[in-house]
């Protein structure tokens, strides 16, 4: 996909921001996923578990990248639309991972107790 950029209007209004805080939020999201599967992983000695916490870890680093990359885009004289290639794709698969980690980490813990 290629990059889409517009000239950038005297006011672009917020939406540029949000869009770049967005990114923000979603990292910090995928860096306590990531915590909380550490933690499942450490205290019922899931090995996979705690794999997944450091691949998470892993992806929210990648997403603070995009994060500061999208707001550089967004603020300058040139606006480009378009996220980094690959991005979408990576936060949905991290999204996805996550999810996974807390329904092992649920079912780790539960099984666990027994």
């Amino acid at each position: 996909m290629a990059a889409y950029s517009v000239p950038a209007t005297g006011d672009p209004g917020l939406q540029p921001e949000r869009t770049a805080l967005a990114w923000s939020r979603t990292a910090l999201a995928l860096a306590v996923n990531a915590l909380l599967a550490l933690r499942a992983g450490l205290i019922a000695g899931e090995p996979l578990l705690i794999a997944v916490g450091v691949v998470l870890f892993g992806t929210a680093g990648a997403a603070i990248v995009v994060a500061s990359v999208r707001r550089r885009q967004l603020s300058g004289d040139v606006l480009t639309i378009t996220p980094p290639p690959g991005a979408l794709t990576g936060v949905t698969a991290a999204t996805l991972l996550a999810c996974v980690a807390g329904i092992v980490s649920v079912t780790a813990t539960v099984g666990g107790g027994e």
